[in-house]
């Protein structure tokens, strides 16, 4: 064994990330209804237990005590993101809320008071129902209601706020909502899904060009959920497909958020299919071209592995981009068998030099990563505290390769877990827990797991020990 320090630069970004849909609970601040509780009174059986977002972590109500246990954590900045269903709780684009701008100035100013930096997030999937009805991301209208949603945050909250962020894993709604049934409204169409892409995408930049004018002092970026493709083998045929499978689900919105351009590739594949959205100028290349992130989130949780198809596609099936690929399952792969999901460390590692080599080494941080485990009250004491060294193990080999990757010359400025308290996970509701504080809904109590005490350590230390012979 060769156990050594590893020491994290200077002001490194320690904290976690939540949602407003996810954390706040409805309130009565006033807040037009979202697409998922919409979703949720159509289908309320397709939701974990027939548990909605209704109260979930009730943060509305104990934002003064979760701040408390922020500090308790070792929380030095911490993300939310701003409920544009709060914000515009009639249309969506109308009149302002006044008790939605009190409540969250309350909360940024507690947040600020105490040491912890507000990351603000503008979009976690939560559109308000009434601007799915105008055809959400695929609307143009809708586009400019989301850009006056940003401005309105940025003039109220610019003072408070350290860095802004146009969308959290903003190809989680085109996936989810066009291609495979997991969002609302559950369309199965992939060239509406490209046309809400590129909306998207316009709606980031636009965003970007609306912070540029208020010169604030924040910078303004995007949180994208990327993994790292690997070939199931160097065979010509698996390396095409993992290709392909990269170009789908890491440069799609990579490329353009970040360097302005969407990836030829493809472009060119889409066309070969008629798969191109119909509604773009070249007034929205332009504004996608001049106005890029500033500062780049990472959200890492698995690789993703993927070889050749070994199967033919139904013709008369949709398009889809598994027409190119299957995944693959390695053998011996490590597991989340709660989530389903592969544990790789080194995938952190190997995500961080793909932007620094291929993306200007922008500007930095992973803003999720994380490990959701079901049935967390079997690991708890006789106090109740959830005793859970499996998430404290998985904290540090990531973190470890995530040192690798800052020493070998990645612009990385922190760390956020996903979550801090227990919350509400879409479909999945209360199904895996990732907090470092545990919640019991029933009456709201949290508790900080053996993991939270072990963040408080990792943060006043800027570090933690590990045996560096793990790494390869």
């Amino acid at each position: 064994m060769n156990k050594k320090q590893l020491i994290f630069p200077k002001d490194f970004w320690w904290g976690s990330a939540w949602s407003a849909e996810q954390a706040e609970g409805r309130g009565e601040t006033g807040k037009a209804e979202t697409v998922w509780e919409r979703w949720y009174k159509e289908q309320p059986y397709r939701f974990y237990q027939g548990i909605s977002s209704e109260t979930t972590t009730d943060h509305i109500h104990q934002y003064k005590e979760d701040v408390q246990l922020m500090k308790q954590t070792g929380h030095n900045s911490f993300r939310v993101s701003i409920s544009w269903a709060r914000m515009f709780p009639e249309d969506g684009i109308g009149k302002v809320n006044p008790k939605a701008i009190e409540f969250y100035r309350n909360l940024f100013t507690e947040m600020n008071n105490n040491g912890i930096k507000v990351f603000a997030n503008l979009y976690h999937f939560d559109m308000p129902a009434i601007l799915q009805d105008k055809g959400g991301w695929e609307s143009r209208e809708v586009v400019d209601a989301y850009v006056n949603f940003a401005d309105s945050c940025f003039e109220e909250f610019g003072d408070l706020v350290y860095h802004w962020f146009t969308f959290n894993e903003p190809l989680g709604p085109i996936l989810g909502s066009y291609l495979e049934d997991f969002h609302y409204p559950n369309i199965v169409d992939f060239k509406r899904g490209a046309q809400a892409a590129h909306f998207t995408v316009l709606a980031h930049a636009k965003a970007i060009a609306a912070h540029k004018k208020r010169q604030l002092d924040s910078k303004i970026g995007v949180i994208l959920n990327l993994s790292p493709t690997f070939p199931r083998s160097q065979n010509s045929a698996d390396v095409k497909a993992a290709e392909i499978a990269d170009l789908f689900y890491v440069r799609s919105f990579l490329d353009p958020m970040v360097k302005g351009v969407y990836p030829e590739k493809l472009i060119t594949l889409l066309k070969d299919y008629d798969q191109l959205p119909e509604d773009y100028t070249e007034e929205d290349l332009k504004y996608i071209r001049d106005n890029t992130a500033q500062i780049l989130g990472l959200n890492y949780y698995e690789p993703r592995r993927v070889k050749a198809r070994l199967t033919a596609i139904n013709p008369e099936g949709p398009f889809l981009p598994d027409w190119f690929f299957e995944n693959h399952v390695m053998p011996g792969r490590r597991m989340n068998e709660y989530r389903g999901w592969e544990i790789y460390g080194k995938g952190i590692y190997d995500l961080c030099m793909d932007i620094k080599e291929n993306y200007g080494n922008i500007e930095a941080f992973i803003s999720e990563n994380g490990m959701g485990v079901a049935n967390e009250e079997r690991f708890m004491d006789e106090t109740g505290q959830v005793i859970d060294d499996y998430r404290i193990e998985f904290i540090q080999d990531h973190l470890a390769y995530l040192w690798k990757a800052i020493n070998d010359g990645c612009n990385i400025k922190g760390y956020h877990l996903w979550t801090f308290i227990d919350c509400w996970s879409w479909i999945n509701t209360y199904k895996n827990r990732y907090g470092l504080v545990s919640l019991d809904l029933s009456t709201q109590k949290r508790k900080i797991k053996k993991s939270g005490e072990f963040y408080k350590q990792l943060s006043d230390q800027n570090g933690f020990d590990y045996d560096v012979d793990l790494l390869v």
